[in-house]
């Protein structure tokens, strides 16, 4: 009898765990399977440069009309905060900075209050409407490309009077650098302004920036970087101020204009070339350099062909969605009514949800530059 009765607590005790088991690890694994992190990697920050698609407020930090800092960026950010992103919620660094394990969001070096430990773990340099283009960030009064580098020989300088010179080398040369920029030197500074279009014609000007796109990667190399990620420039003829702007009907005609992205193609052929020749000429020194094909990815979901499906594509969801931008994207702007189903936030950047899917999209480009 008394056999029976433990028998059957037994029993009981074996239904209630296969009764948690049941309730608890499918939810376990769906979020690990919703929020997969990287495996085999020893990377310890993620460091960016570039333009506003990289920015998570550093502008907020320089005298320039070109900010997100107010509502409604932000939006869908933690705690609804409009830290400086130009977007509704996270950009693409903060979705590979949570990834590896690192942190959740990656804060701009020019905040004040950082920590040595948020410094440690990385921040972007970046700045919104920057370029490669020395014309480019004086146009908007805004953080150039050279100013970002010094910046983080600043950065450097700070870690080894925290954790000491080796230390730092060892910290950065694991480190995972990404840079984003180039869109703005052709579609505010050539096709929009004369200046250099009566010095350059396209292919020089692809030149030049090539050269300047090159030479900051090596620059990045002689200050210690050994894993960097380079963003390609994304299908220009389909932003939706692109098409506002140089649509023969920009009402009715909502369509990419092939001619603006045909250029972007043909840039990041160019240098997805020069960067083929610097990681063999630098492979000795263990670096690993990838173009990240943002061109591809955008182009899948603008036409439909992402994982996401998307109600709008050719209108950002902030005001009339044709040239809204920065102080024209406001409080009082209307809003469409979900953020997520549309591929941009205002006429020129990206919502959190296009984001987050290009970073999906670059995942295995991540894997491969961070692996042990």
């Amino acid at each position: 009898m008394e056999r029976d009765c433990t028998e059957q607590h037994l029993l009981q005790h074996l239904l209630r765990l296969l009764f948690c088991l049941l309730i608890f690890v499918p939810d376990i694994f769906s979020k690990a399977l919703a929020n997969p992190t990287a495996s085999n990697n020893s990377a310890t920050a993620v460091i960016v440069f570039g333009d506003s698609t990289v920015d998570p407020g550093n502008n907020n930090y320089v005298k320039t009309v070109f900010r997100a800092n107010f509502a409604p960026y932000g939006q869908d950010f933690a705690n609804q905060v409009p830290t400086g992103r130009f977007s509704n919620g996270r950009l693409t660094t903060d979705f590979v900075a949570s990834y590896i394990g690192i942190k959740e969001s990656v804060p701009p070096y020019l905040d004040p209050t950082l920590s040595i430990d948020e410094l440690l773990t990385g921040v972007s340099f970046a700045s919104a409407g920057s370029g490669f283009d020395p014309l480019t960030p004086k146009v908007s009064n805004v953080v150039d490309i050279p100013k970002q580098l010094e910046y983080f020989k600043e950065y450097k300088k700070r870690l080894e009077s925290a954790i000491g010179k080796k230390r730092t080398e060892n910290h950065i040369k694991k480190a995972l650098f990404i840079v984003s920029a180039g869109t703005n030197d052709f579609v505010i500074n050539y096709f929009t302004l004369p200046i250099r279009r009566k010095t350059y014609s396209i292919s020089g000007y692809q030149q030049l920036i090539l050269q300047t796109a090159t030479q900051f990667v090596q620059d990045l190399f002689e200050q210690g970087a050994r894993r960097i990620l380079f963003g390609a420039l994304p299908p220009m003829g389909c932003l939706p101020v692109v098409i506002t702007l140089f649509s023969n009907h920009a009402i009715s005609e909502r369509g990419c204009i092939d001619y603006f992205s045909s250029v972007g193609r043909q840039f990041n052929l160019l240098l997805q070339n020069e960067l083929n020749l610097m990681q063999i000429r630098l492979a000795d020194h263990g670096v690993r350099i990838y173009l990240t094909d943002t061109y591809g990815a955008m182009t899948d979901m603008i036409q439909g062909l992402g994982r996401s499906a998307f109600d709008e594509v050719s209108l950002g969801c902030c005001g009339t969605g044709y040239m809204e931008t920065a102080v024209l994207c406001n409080p009082k702007s209307f809003l469409c009514p979900d953020a997520s189903k549309y591929v941009f936030w205002d006429s020129i950047h990206p919502t959190e949800q296009t984001y987050s899917n290009v970073f999906k999209s670059l995942r295995p480009i991540v894997d491969a530059v961070i692996r042990d």
